[in-house]
Formats: structure tokens, sequence, C-alpha cells
């Protein structure tokens, strides 16, 4: 029986012997197993003491991702209330919560994809630019862009908030079309700098993809799964235009079934989440060098400190010449006044 099986099995864990360590942690001398130091992230051989595992637990880290967190936490939360308000319709606080939630929540994923790119192009171009700029700056504007689109677009669904009058609507409708359309834009702009990189990083040969003497894995996945994302976020966002511009009218049958909104936003959103979990950037961009160069408040100061004195020796130095120049008539002018002083 299962049961059975699970109670054995419970029984060995609770009841295994660890006598093998001493107090202080040192191993005893057991032939079945070997002492182990721990690596970074905890790795040690499956033949190591007190290794509880068998086999190695991939560890796949990315500091970025309570980013992509949020957009499925928030995706969550709006169906939630969506559950909540269909058992309670003239409730305004569930379908307010939920319109809201559920109309922001992929610009976390869209930012998610900003963050990831930049990180992949840092990790596999050898001069760490793309058209002249550098990966983290392409995230920096790119997030930033994501969250001036994410305040337009949360102005306009709360003014489109159930519960206001026909014309807030149209004007909440308006304001959120126009976000919509500006993050499609800030997406079309991001893909030409990702086919920039695909294209470069596809001439890259095999010396330049190697990182303290072991193989990176191929950028090649990680890339077509942010093309395949940003391409469901895309459906999402023609399919939310099409929705809105033509207002909330009897003539416009979109907004009034549900399945529309299940299959061209839920939908998307719900693949480009498995996607990205599936193929999570860890994967990818493993090691030290995937990640953009963290500095300390000390030498972000000492680097602001050096700015500053190279600026003013930039200034001296264009004085120079300047001050030199006056010295020059100066002394032309005494040498004049001289010679007329001896004449006279």
């Amino acid at each position: 029986m299962a049961y059975r099986f699970l109670i054995t099995s419970a029984t060995q864990l609770v009841t295994r012997d660890d006598s093998d360590w001493d107090e202080t942690g040192e191993n005893n001398g057991s032939p079945g197993c070997t002492t182990a130091i721990p690596g970074p992230n905890g790795h040690v051989p499956l033949d190591a003491c007190n290794s509880y595992y068998n086999y190695d637990p991939q560890y796949a880290p990315a500091r970025y991702a309570w980013v992509l967190i949020m957009g499925g936490l928030w995706e969550t939360v709006a169906f939630i209330l969506h559950s909540l308000g269909a058992r309670n319709q003239q409730q305004i606080g569930y379908a307010t919560g939920w319109q809201i939630l559920f109309l922001l929540a992929p610009l976390w994923i869209n930012a998610f994809v900003y963050m990831t790119f930049a990180r992949l192009a840092w990790f596999f171009i050898p001069d760490q630019r793309i058209w002249g700029i550098k990966p983290a700056s392409i995230a920096k504007y790119f997030v930033w862009a994501d969250v001036v689109t994410f305040i337009i677009q949360a102005v306009g669904g709360i003014m489109a908030s159930p519960g206001a009058g026909p014309n807030i609507i149209q004007i909440g409708l308006d304001i959120y079309l126009a976000g919509m359309s500006l993050q499609q834009f800030f997406i079309l702009l991001f893909l030409v700098l990702m086919i920039t990189f695909h294209r470069r990083a596809n001439k890259n040969s095999p010396e330049d993809v190697l990182a303290d003497g072991q193989k990176k894995r191929s950028w090649r996945p990680l890339q077509i799964m942010l093309y395949v994302v940003l391409a469901l976020i895309t459906i999402r966002i023609i399919y939310r235009i099409v929705e809105f511009a033509g207002g909330i009218t009897p003539s416009n049958p979109v907004p009034f079934h549900e399945e529309y909104s299940y299959a061209l936003d839920c939908l998307p959103m719900m693949l480009a989440l498995l996607v990205l979990a599936v193929w999570h950037p860890g994967r990818t961009l493993v090691g030290p060098a995937s990640e953009f160069p963290r500095k300390s408040r000390a030498e972000k100061k000492r680097e602001k400190q050096e700015q500053k004195a190279a600026k003013k020796q930039a200034k001296a130095e264009k004085r120079e010449p300047k001050t030199s120049e006056d010295s020059n008539v100066a002394e032309n002018y005494r040498m004049t006044e001289g010679i007329n002083s001896s004449i006279v």
C-alpha cells in the first residue's frame, strides 16, 4: 500500500544515522562518505557526508526575478478578485481591483524581458555595447520607459473603472490606449536592439563565448524565448487596443464577451510566464560575469570625486592658454611703452 511506503520513508528519514560526524562537524572516518566543503551555492558531491540528495539540485539564481514574480502575483490576485466578484457582482471593489491588476500585470513581465536581455548582451558581447550604449543603460532606459507606460495605463485604468461616469470612462480609455501604444512603440524599438545583438552574437568566434575555462551555454534559446514573450505581449496589446478603440458601446461586441479576454489577454500572459519559468534566465546567465557589477557606496563616492577632479583639471587647462596669451600681450605692451618713452 502507498501509505506503508510513506510511513517507511518517513521513519527512515527521522531515524537516519548521522553519527559519522562529531560535535565539531568533522567526519569520523566512515568509509561510505567523504569530507567536502560546500561551494558558493552549497554544492557538494553526491558521496559527501550529510549530502541528502540522490542527484545534483540545480541552482539558477536571478536576483531580479522578483519582477517576474510580481507580474505573476498581480495576475493571481486579479483572478482571485474576479472569482469573488463573480459571486458578488454588485461589489465595486472586486470589479475595480480585478480590472486594474489585470490591465497592469503584464507590464511587470515586459520589464523582466528588458532586464533579462540587457544581462544577456552584457554576458555575450565582448565590448558590452550595442549602438555604443552599455547594457546596464539599456536596462535602465527601458525599465524607466516601462514605468512611464505603467503610470499612464494606471491613470487610464483607474479613470475607466466601474462606477465612473460615461465621459470619465471614455477619457480613461483614451489615456489607457495612449499608454498601450507607447508600450508597443518601446517594444518595437527594443526589438531593433535585440536583432542587432542577435546578428553580432552570431558572428562571435568560439573563443568569444568562453568564460573561466568553461564554455558558456548558448544564448540562442533564451533569446528566442524573449522573442516569444514579446510576441505574446504584442498580441495582448493589439487585443486591448481593438477592444477599447471602439468604446464601451453596443456596437463594439469585444468588451461584452469574456471569452476574448481569456483567449487574447489571459492565455498569452500565462504562456509568457510558463515560457520564462521553463527556460529560466538563470540557466543561461551563469556566474558572476552574467550580472552587472555592483559598486559600493565608497566606490561610487570615489568615482564622483575623481570625475569632479577631472572636470576641474580640464577647466584649468582651458584657462592656461588664455592666461599665457594675456601675459604675452602685456609684455608686448610694456616693450612698446618703453620704446616710446626712449624716443621721447
